[in-house]
């Protein structure tokens, strides 16, 4: 491993939102997935508030067609201010105004085709350089009490300066939905991997850690990804990626605290959904009396 990326902070984030988000259709038909709303804040935004928090100044969205949404929601808007200033909805203005905090920049770039996240990932080489930078998928939704998810790695990269991937335990009927690892354990938490298979079936499985979507990476990926041809379903994946880059470099595996939610089913969006709502300041407590009345009254 070069020392030239050893001690770098990591200052961006890529955010790969190009994809097509199939399994909702029709409601993604001309609005990305990544902005689904969670209760009242769209997927996207949980995403940015979370790379923020954890120090991020650059944020890279790597775009697609019908993703014109995005960009538009992180953009000022003239006319909302405007309006809410002259009705005196301070706090709203307030909120509109700070979606994009003042110190962090939001780069757009657009991936002609959705070839996987692979290429998602190599889209952004021109504004990530020779620096080591975050990946978040929007559509992993990770719940903490303390520390967030990114946050969490970060403090990680402090230790382990290289490559590392977020993982969780996964139910071995689930595990073919993952990429998986194999590792050599350091701590509780953190183990160096040794190898990674692309959606196993679950006999083929070299544990039950599946990756998900939070990876902190050294530029020598981008290298590796153009080395690695198209896998599963012709796209280029990352996984693939990582495993060549890890017969030059270490790469490590965190397995992060917190609840995730799989905003990419149908399902996972509706228990984040129910359990956000659950703890939202101003609709928590009535939501929870309805919920207790529905279910008292036989709904379910």
């Amino acid at each position: 491993m070069s020392s030239s990326h050893s001690l770098q902070r990591i200052r961006k984030a890529v955010f790969p939102v190009a994809g097509m988000g199939t399994r909702f259709l029709p409601a993604t038909k001309a609005s990305p997935k990544e902005m689904l709303p969670i209760v009242d804040k769209p997927l996207i935004q949980y995403a940015l508030e979370e790379a923020v928090e954890a120090g991020i100044e650059v944020a890279i969205f790597i775009t697609g067609r019908n993703k014109r949404s995005i960009p538009d929601h992180f953009d000022k808007a003239y006319e909302l201010e405007a309006e809410l200033e002259a009705r005196g909805k301070h706090d709203l203005l307030e909120m509109v105004r700070n979606i994009v905090p003042e110190h962090v920049t939001p780069v757009y770039i657009r991936q002609a085709e959705a070839l996987g996240l692979g290429h998602a990932v190599l889209c952004a080489q021109p504004v990530i350089g020779n620096e080591p930078f975050a990946v978040i998928l929007a559509d992993d939704l990770i719940k903490n009490t303390q520390r967030n998810a990114l946050a969490q790695m970060i403090n990680a990269y402090q230790h382990y300066p290289s490559n590392i991937l977020a993982v969780e335990k996964v139910p071995m009927e689930q595990i073919s939905r993952y990429g998986v690892v194999e590792i050599d354990p350091l701590t509780d938490r953190v183990g160096k991997v040794r190898s990674m298979v692309e959606k196993p079936s679950p006999e083929k499985a070299p544990s039950d850690l599946g990756v998900v979507g939070r990876y902190i990476l050294t530029p020598d990926i981008f290298n590796a990804i153009r080395e690695s041809s198209s896998g599963a379903q012709g796209e280029i994946q990352l996984t693939d990626a990582i495993d060549q880059l890890g017969r030059q470099q270490p790469v490590y595996s965190l397995q992060v605290e917190g609840r995730r939610y799989d905003c990419g089913s149908k399902i996972g969006y509706l228990e984040a959904t129910v359990e956000y709502a659950l703890e939202h300041e101003e609709l928590g407590e009535d939501f929870r009396a309805f919920l207790q009345q529905a279910a008292a009254s036989g709904l379910f």
